[in-house]
């Protein structure tokens, strides 16, 4: 090899990233103009009630980390701070707005009198448990540190069990998108074919879960 063959391989740029497909297409802009700030602002806003794809940039950002675009610990690091700081300033709007508050700004974000009695009695019924599980529910997710402002949880206690719920969520999705970005051309004409079929199975998991915690609660106990 001559010295000027060995000029320009040492010249060529490196490989480019492999081109995200499907709808992914259309959010390289976004992540590639706000990137970092994209995923931890989207997921902040979400956490306090405006409505906001907060899961799904969390996703496709660990799917952009995987594709060599973005840096999947960044993303799950300020992920899991937006999500966090996020709740507790939900948390902060219920415990000093009120339901009076809440009442009046929520149908600006689809939160009626309805789903505010409904979330309600879950906090009542499962406590510090339910603020972890409505991390992975959509609509419980966006309202559970209001909620627990309104009901007067103890800030600590919220905390504690906000910081598990954000690590375990940002975590999963995180893990499961990164991974699927390395093999995104794969992965992607896969969900697309079978994303309902997908859907309609965890909405059966998450039922079964929920019927056998309120059986467990309402069986009798048996005295000896």
């Amino acid at each position: 090899m001559t010295s000027s063959s060995s000029a320009l391989v040492l010249a060529s740029p490196a490989a480019a990233p492999p081109e995200l497909p499907g709808v992914l297409a259309g959010l390289a802009p976004i992540l590639d103009t706000y990137g970092y700030v994209a995923v931890a602002g989207l997921i902040l806003i979400e956490d306090f009630g405006v409505p906001s794809p907060g899961e799904t940039v969390l996703i496709l950002g660990a799917i952009y980390a995987g594709t060599g675009r973005l840096n999947v610990v960044l993303v799950a690091l300020l992920g899991f701070l937006g999500a966090v700081i996020g709740d507790n300033i939900g948390y902060l709007i219920g415990r000093f707005g009120g339901r009076r508050l809440v009442e009046h700004y929520g149908r600006y974000v689809r939160l009626t009198p309805e789903r505010i009695d409904r979330a309600e009695r879950f906090f009542n019924r499962y406590g510090g448990g339910i603020v972890v599980v409505a991390r992975f529910v959509e609509g419980l997710r966006q309202f559970n540190g209001i909620v627990a402002g309104m009901t007067a949880m103890p800030w600590q206690r919220f905390l504690a069990y906000n910081v598990l719920g954000a690590a375990l969520w940002v975590g999963l999705w995180a893990s499961l998108g990164d991974l699927a970005g390395g093999h995104i051309d794969t992965i992607y004409p896969v969900i697309v074919r079978y994303e309902l079929y997908l859907g309609i199975a965890i909405g059966v998991v998450l039922l079964a879960v929920l019927a056998r915690a309120v059986l467990k609660r309402r069986r009798p106990k048996h005295t000896r």
